[in-house]
Order: structure tokens, then C-alpha cells, then sequence
């Protein structure tokens, strides 16, 4: 039982490297290609910590950011697909 559970953990780790590795080929074609990059526009919230356990939160306004046309995040950029769907960030 120990062997097939180790087994099945090696195999999606194996899976998981594969999938990114050619996302990160695809991704590069494309920026090769000058369409790897985009932007999309998100709301910035800043949060201060308070006494006794509390947050407030200061609206930072809204900014078009660089995001990677990819499956996982690249080159220091979340994946458009995410950004755009979470579009409000919290800076801590």
C-alpha cells in the first residue's frame, strides 16, 4: 500500500513539472512572438494593522498591471486568467 501511494505522489509531481515546463515553453514562444504579456486593470487595498487585533483598509486607488498570458504565473506577473478574475489586491 506504502509503495502504491508513493508511486502516485512521484507520478503527479512528474505530472505537475511536466505541465509547467510547457506552459513555460509556450509562454516563451509567445513573448517571442510579442504576445506572451498583457495587462489588466485591478483595485489596490492597503491594510494597517490596528490595537486589539484589527485591520482598516485604505483604498489605494485602481492600476493597469502587467500580467503573463500563461497558465502559471511568469516572469514576476500573476496569470492574466487569475488577475482578472481577482481583481481587488490587498497589500499587507
Amino acid at each position: 500500500m506504502k509503495r502504491i501511494l508513493i508511486r502516485i505522489v512521484v507520478g503527479l509531481a512528474l505530472a505537475l513539472a511536466v505541465v509547467y515546463l510547457g506552459d513555460l515553453l509556450v509562454w516563451r514562444v509567445r513573448v517571442g512572438m510579442g504576445g506572451g504579456m498583457g495587462k489588466t486593470q485591478v483595485s489596490r487595498f492597503v491594510v494597517a494593522p490596528l490595537k486589539g487585533n484589527k485591520e482598516e483598509y485604505y483604498f489605494d486607488g485602481t492600476t493597469m498591471v502587467d500580467c503573463s498570458r500563461s497558465l502559471f504565473p511568469q516572469a514576476g506577473s500573476g496569470a492574466c486568467w487569475w488577475l482578472e478574475r481577482h481583481h481587488v489586491v490587498y497589500e499587507r
